[in-house]
C-alpha cells in the first residue's frame, strides 16, 4: 500500500466509465527535430503546435526533444519536450515566455473536454519561487497553474480566475500529471491529477468559471516574471471529450477510446506528516440515507453530510495533493 499526501481528506463519488475520444493530439512524436517547430507560420499552419511566443534566440535555444524528457509512464510517446525560459525569452513584454499553442481545426471549446499534460522541473535549473510563474494557461486565465505565488510560493498551485483552489509541492525528479476538466456548456472547471505512473484521480470537483477558448489560446509552456534560466519538461499532451482517460500509459498515441478510468475502491484515511494513517471502509451506493450526486462530497475529515453515492459510483478519497491509496 502506498499513501500519498498530508493534512486533510475529502471524498467524492466517482464511477467506472470508458474513456473519451481524442480531439487534438499534442504528442511530440510528430517532431523528430526542434527545427520542425519553425516550419509553422501563419501562412503555413503545419504541425501540432503554433510556435511564435518565444525570445530572440533560435528555437533550439528554447526547445529540445529527447526520450529522457518525457514521463517514462507515457509509453505511446517516443520523446518529450525540454522547454527553457531565460533572460532572452522576452516576447512582446518584459516577461520570460516560452509557449506552444495548439494547431488544430477542431473545436476545443464546446461540451465537456479534458485537457491533459504532464510536467516536471529540472534540478539544476528549477523555477524561482520569488517570482510569479503562469504555467499551462488559457488566454483569459480562467484556469491555470501558478508557481511563486504567496502564501505558497514553493508549491504548484491550480487556479480558477486567479484564486488558488489546490496545491502541491513540486520536486525535481517527479512527474506531475494533470487534466483540466472543463465543461464549457456548464461554465465549470475541475482538476484531475497524479504523479509519475499513477492513474489520474479527481482532486477538485468542477467549480464555476468563465470558461471560453477559440481553440488556439491554450498555452502549453511557462511565463515567468523573473530573469533566471529555468528548465521545464512536458509530455502526454492531448485534449479529449468525456469520459476521461485516467491511464498515463494511454495518451493520444495509445488506445484511449477503450481505456477505462480508475475504479478501484479506496478507504477513508486521516494522516499527518509525522504519523501513520488509519483506514476504514468507505460508504458505497448500497448504504442508507440521502444520495450524493456524482463527484459530490461523500466523506472525509469533519464531513457530516450524506455518504450514499449515486448508482454506479463509489466513494473515493481525494484532497490536495492526491489523497488516495493504491
Amino acid at each position: 500500500m502506498k499513501l500519498i499526501s498530508l493534512v486533510s481528506v475529502a471524498l467524492t463519488c466517482t464511477s467506472t466509465v470508458l474513456a473519451g475520444s481524442v480531439l487534438w493530439c499534442g504528442s511530440f512524436n510528430y517532431y523528430t527535430s526542434v527545427s520542425q517547430f519553425d516550419q509553422w507560420s501563419w501562412s503555413t499552419p503545419v504541425g501540432e503546435y503554433q510556435w511564435y511566443i518565444h525570445g530572440s534566440q533560435p528555437t533550439s535555444h528554447y526547445l529540445a526533444l529527447d526520450p529522457t524528457y518525457k514521463n517514462p509512464a507515457d509509453t505511446p510517446e517516443a520523446r518529450g519536450l525540454k522547454l527553457t525560459v531565460d533572460s532572452t525569452s522576452h516576447w512582446n513584454s518584459n516577461f520570460e515566455r516560452s509557449e506552444l499553442i495548439p494547431q488544430t481545426n477542431q473545436n476545443l471549446g464546446t461540451g465537456e473536454l479534458f485537457y491533459h499534460f504532464s510536467l516536471a522541473i529540472d534540478k539544476n535549473y528549477p523555477p524561482d519561487p520569488t517570482v510569479e510563474h503562469q504555467i499551462v494557461f488559457f488566454e483569459s486565465h480562467f484556469t491555470e497553474l501558478k508557481f511563486g505565488v504567496s502564501p505558497n510560493a514553493t508549491q504548484l498551485e491550480w487556479m480558477i480566475q486567479s484564486v488558488a483552489k489546490w496545491s502541491t509541492p513540486i520536486v525535481a525528479g517527479t512527474w506531475y500529471n494533470f487534466a483540466y476538466d472543463i465543461n464549457f456548456s456548464a461554465g465549470t472547471v475541475g482538476l484531475w491529477a497524479s504523479t509519475n505512473g499513477d492513474p489520474l484521480v479527481r482532486v477538485m470537483p468542477n467549480l464555476p468559471a468563465s470558461t471560453s477558448t477559440n481553440s488556439e489560446d491554450w498555452h502549453l509552456g511557462v511565463l515567468s516574471f523573473g530573469s533566471l534560466t529555468e528548465v521545464w519538461y512536458f509530455s502526454g499532451v492531448y485534449v479529449e471529450n468525456g469520459p476521461i482517460t485516467t491511464s498515463i500509459s494511454a495518451g493520444c498515441g495509445g488506445t484511449s477510446s477503450t481505456t477505462k478510468s480508475s475504479s478501484t475502491s479506496t478507504s477513508t484515511t486521516t494522516s499527518s506528516s509525522t504519523s501513520k494513517s488509519s483506514s476504514t471502509s468507505t460508504s458505497t451506493s448500497t448504504s442508507a440515507g440521502a444520495t450524493v450526486t456524482k463527484y459530490g462530497q461523500c466523506g472525509g475529515t469533519g464531513y457530516t453530510g450524506p455518504t450514499n453515492c449515486a448508482s454506479g459510483s463509489t466513494c473515493k478519497a481525494v484532497s490536495p495533493p492526491y489523497y488516495y491509496q493504491v
